[in-house]
């Protein structure tokens, strides 16, 4: 029988597998001693002799006063993602049939939920929002409970401006309305500026309910490619324009899904430019921009936006209150038509979601959960990025977003994804196969996988399945050695 690692051997053996599969890059700095005590949960002294044992293989050095990095190891074992090929043609949309497949995948508590679009309940202070509801609900007045059905709560809109301001943005008093959610924000935006029959620009891979939505309101989409580590390609958008009569256009300009790629703020300027002079209205869905690793926020587009051609959308679902489905939008020159759509649909978002939302925001201590939050999910991509480099194929090319809770997995040619995808849900794993990302059902060898919950032995033995299941789909000459990623 193997004899057990000790626990500085384990780490030590974490952060060797970070450094082989690229994770943490040469010359990268490695978390301090008091940085790897608190993560891992072990005393500085079990820190300092896993270090030493880096440094004895070789993998990590010190520092004069300035801490360990990692030594240069040559090519990391999983390469980054190819840039999409988007065909540029209008396409009508047709997706949902699959996609409510993959997501009744996801009923099963028991499925280890790689195939999820939300991050673990867990990680998110239930709680202390629902002591903010029973204290926002006795403060509500009769009046207010109908005033705030139109309007929203001056509160929560209060504070919602006020992190605007903070990214660089000015909204007008008038431009924000609060939804049901951020997918009623977007819905309503891409109501507001067009017809059925009109064609939309779209990301190539893009967001599945971005694809229903157009299905629903009988739209055509123009994909154009995203970029793994630069977002939506630019040029490419700006010779479709030129091409084509596009009437709208919808992007996640931080940590799209499904690549996790962003935007750079030349791009975010050049993009509200480029639109701004065709009058082309702009849906930014930038739900995830809360979730950055590191510590520098990401300025949304809506942050050069000089002339209202942007329709920002955001939502407190990934961040903060899933279920509590409270979203809005800082929309611009069309918020009047967005406010008068809201009320000829749904009138108003819950009041006491909203009333709760807003306490929270005023005592709950957000800022300090968001730290919180966005160390969890570094750490769990750093996990799922190790164990992919430890079974999954040795051509396995991967994206590797800095923020988010999801990873792009591009395989071998060989791999059919909606084979995987009803290979691994009979052994109890969900994922989301690429094709659900494409109005013409491309990307039919990728994958996105969820890495937003915590990671245990489960997550691991999946990873392990999901290699196996790989192995098997590919021709015996290109079958690699179960752990041999490059």
């Amino acid at each position: 029988m193997a004899q057990k690692l000790k626990r500085y051997e384990q780490l030590a053996e974490q952060i060797a597998d970070m450094i082989r599969a690229g994770v943490l890059a040469a010359n990268e700095r490695v978390p301090s001693v008091r940085q790897a005590s608190e993560r891992y949960g072990v005393s500085p002294a079990t820190v300092f002799r896993a270090y030493y044992l880096l440094e004895d293989r070789g993998l990590i050095q010190a520092r004069e006063r300035s801490g360990y990095y990692v030594r240069p190891q040559g090519r990391p074992r999983l390469a980054k993602a190819h840039p999409p090929v988007a065909s540029g043609a209008a396409t009508e949309v047709a997706v949902s049939e699959l996609v409510f497949s993959v997501l009744g995948s996801l009923r099963d508590p028991a499925t280890v939920p790689f195939g999820s679009a939300f991050p673990a309940p867990g990680l998110f202070p239930l709680g202390r929002l629902g002591r903010s509801m029973g204290r926002a609900v006795q403060r509500l007045s009769p009046h207010g409970i109908i005033a705030d059905m139109t309007a929203g709560n001056p509160e929560l809109a209060r504070h919602i401006v006020q992190r605007y301001r903070v990214s660089g943005v000015e909204p007008a008093a008038d431009e924000l309305v609060i939804t049901n959610g951020a997918m009623e924000a977007l819905n309503l935006c891409l109501q507001a500026v067009t017809q059925p029959g009109d064609l939309v620009a779209i990301e190539s891979p893009a967001f599945y309910a971005s694809l229903q939505v157009l299905e629903r309101l009988k739209l055509r989409a123009v994909e154009i490619p995203v970029r793994p580590r630069g977002g939506i390609d630019v040029a490419s958008l700006e010779a479709t324009l030129d091409r084509l009569p596009i009437k709208a256009c919808w992007i996640m300009s931080n940590f799209q899904n499904p690549l996790g790629a962003s935007l750079d703020d030349a791009d975010k300027a050049r993009l509200c430019t480029l639109l701004a002079n065709r009058q082309v209205p702009l849906i930014e869905d930038d739900v995830y921009a809360e979730l950055y690793f590191g510590t520098v926020a990401p300025r949304p587009v809506k942050s050069f936006d000089q002339a209202g051609w942007v329709m920002h959308c955001g939502s407190f679902s990934k961040s903060l209150a899933p279920g509590y489905r409270v979203g809005w939008t800082a929309a611009g020159r069309f918020a009047g038509a967005i406010s008068r759509l809201k009320l000829m649909t749904t009138i108003s978002p819950s009041v006491p979601a909203q009333a709760a939302i807003a306490d929270y925001l005023q005592y709950g201590g957000y800022d300090r959960h968001l730290r919180k939050l966005r160390h969890c999910l570094e750490d769990q991509q750093r996990a799922m990025l190790a164990a992919a480099a430890r079974y999954f194929p040795a051509t396995t090319r991967v994206s590797q977003p800095q923020g988010g809770y999801f990873l792009w997995f591009e395989f071998p040619r060989q791999v059919d994804a909606l084979r995987l995808f009803r290979q691994a849900a009979a052994l109890g794993i969900s994922l989301a196969p690429g094709p659900i990302f494409s109005a013409t059902q491309g990307f039919s060898h990728c994958v996105r996988l969820n890495h937003g919950h915590p990671w245990d032995a489960r997550s691991e033995a999946a990873m392990e399945n999901l290699g196996r299941l790989l192995e098997e789909q590919l021709e015996p000459s290109m079958a690699p050695t179960l752990g041999a990623v490059t």
